[in-house]
């Protein structure tokens, strides 16, 4: 926005200034609020009752309880309607609630996507014309990195061994890694020797140790790598490196990596459930995420069809090009200024 945006002024709330931050534009106007507890509802609805701005924007979930006039709030996912044993009770009651407060008593929304506009609807009863879809857009960053000597390097980093499927998420049994692992084991016994390893890069989250006892069990440990957090720089790298992405998720309000991996010039294999198919395009393989065997099939294709891979490739490339943060703010822009006129 302080790219494009030459006519409004902005005031940013926070609650201690990121260190990450870069240079701002003349029209941006930092406001700390320190608050280390209750900041959204307690000290921002303060700051709304005694200084409200023209239109308040909240790019994450909730308003605060007390909003101005004018407000605009995008919202990411109902992952807590679809999958509540995700999250503990405490998240559930805040989400629940505060989503559909926020929903009700903004002017407007912002959904990342289709599948998030039809939950809002289907939940909430959400009008459609009070909803905007806006796609995220991909970091600059995500670029095929064809350097052997940088591959090699993150890949030493990590402990990784070439070839290999990538999954990046926190590891939990919404990301159905469970099932991808059952579907790497049968395609292991199909391709053999050849098949790529699969390695799971993300922090561990609700029962990462029963998956990783599956992998165990299913006898393929040393073929089921758990690297945990990878650095955002080395990204671009592992999944230039990959064989294949693999998003088998059962739920996502977006599904970022996939467009990232498209990016990198990386084969995706995704979910044909929620913003997957909106996200993936006709640039990757869609499976049932419940059908253990349709993922397998899909594992064992990218394994050993070269042809099939540059095609994805290629389609991905050109699919993710147009995805980019510009076009994210400028439609942005655009809704922000249409619910902000007098």
């Amino acid at each position: 926005l302080g790219q494009i945006d030459r006519r409004n002024s902005y005031r940013l709330y926070c609650n201690q200034v990121p260190r990450s931050l870069p240079p701002l534009p003349a029209s941006f106007v930092l406001r700390p609020i320190p608050l280390r507890r209750v900041w959204s509802h307690g000290r921002l609805s303060l700051e709304m009752a005694l200084h409200p701005p023209d239109l308040l924007f909240v790019p994450a979930h909730a308003l605060p309880i007390v909003p101005p006039r004018r407000s605009v709030v995008t919202i990411h996912d109902l992952g807590f309607m679809h999958h509540p044993e995700a999250h503990t009770r405490g998240q559930n009651i805040y989400y629940r609630l505060f989503t559909r407060l926020s929903a009700r008593r903004a002017t407007h929304i912002i959904a990342i996507s289709e599948a998030t506009k039809r939950d809002l609807q289907h939940f909430y009863g959400t009008p459609s014309d009070k909803i905007t879809v806006i796609y995220h857009g991909v970091h600059q960053r995500f670029q095929p990195i064809a350097d052997p000597a940088v591959l090699a390097w993150t890949q030493q980093r990590y402990n990784i061994t070439a070839p290999y499927l990538l999954f990046v998420s926190t590891v939990q049994p919404r990301k159905n890694v469970a099932r991808l692992i059952e579907a790497v084991a049968e395609a292991r016994r199909i391709v053999g020797a050849q098949m790529p390893h699969l390695v799971l890069a993300g922090k561990p989250g609700w029962l990462t140790e029963q998956i990783e006892r599956r992998a165990d069990e299913l006898g393929v440990a040393d073929y089921v790598h758990f690297i945990g957090y990878v650095h955002d720089e080395d990204l671009p790298a592992l999944l230039s490196g990959a064989v294949a992405y693999v998003a088998p998720s059962l739920y996502e309000g977006f599904g970022m990596t996939v467009l990232e991996a498209q990016a990198c010039g990386t084969p995706v294999l995704a979910s044909n459930v929620s913003s997957l198919p909106e996200v993936v395009g006709d640039a990757g393989l869609l499976v049932d995420p419940y059908d253990v065997s349709a993922i397998r099939d899909a594992i064992v294709r990218l394994a050993q069809d070269a042809e099939l891979r540059a095609n994805l490739r290629e389609r991905g490339l050109r699919h993710a090009a147009s995805w980019t943060w510009e076009r994210t703010a400028r439609q942005t822009l655009a809704v922000l200024e249409a619910v902000g006129q007098p």
